[in-house]
């Protein structure tokens, strides 16, 4: 019988030693989808990236444009033009073709400069955020504060921080701005 205690009491402790221990950690979730939406500097860099993503978007089809152009003069003209001729537009319309293909790998390509501009602003705003989830988490004694957008299931409302995080990202701003 004291073997059944002992192992009642062992596996008892085994289950509420957890408990226990959790008991004592403060632990709070911001919504990063809701301070991505509310958050102004979230809202500008989009704009921003959208702005150049259409200059970059006007700028291709303006190249098009001369390609399409280049094409239709090397057909009307072909039958009736020299071999070098022929050879010398054909040759501009594959630079062309080439100058074409490079922009675009320059500039939305997986190393593109929008992609590297793009990243360069995530970066920088999510150390922004970083920092003001570290000064709430400081500031309010909390152990733990986890991104309840990526895998919260449930969480207490009294243990969201989303608006004291929005708070804490106004008040880094003003402080910038000064």
């Amino acid at each position: 019988m004291n073997k059944n205690i002992k192992y009642i009491f062992t596996v008892t402790g085994l289950l509420f030693f957890p408990i226990i221990l959790f008991g004592q950690l403060k632990v709070g979730y911001v919504a990063s989808d809701r301070i991505r939406m509310e958050y102004e500097e979230f809202k500008e860099s989009e704009s921003q990236l959208q702005l150049e993503f259409q200059k970059v978007q006007f700028e291709y089809q303006e190249m098009i444009k001369e390609l399409d152009s280049l094409n239709q003069a090397f057909e009307t003209q072909r039958l009736m033009s020299s071999p070098e001729w022929r050879r010398e537009k054909e040759q501009d319309i594959k630079d062309k073709e080439n100058a074409i293909q490079n922009f675009q790998a320059k500039k939305v390509g997986p190393e593109g400069d929008l992609v590297k501009k793009q990243s360069q602003m995530e970066y920088e705003l999510l150390s922004k955020v970083k920092k003001a989830v570290d000064n709430v988490a400081i500031e309010k004694g909390y152990d733990f504060i986890f991104d309840g957008s990526i895998s919260l299931l449930y969480g207490k409302p009294t243990h969201d921080l989303t608006d004291d995080v929005l708070h804490e990202l106004r008040k880094l701003n003003k402080d910038i701005s000064k």
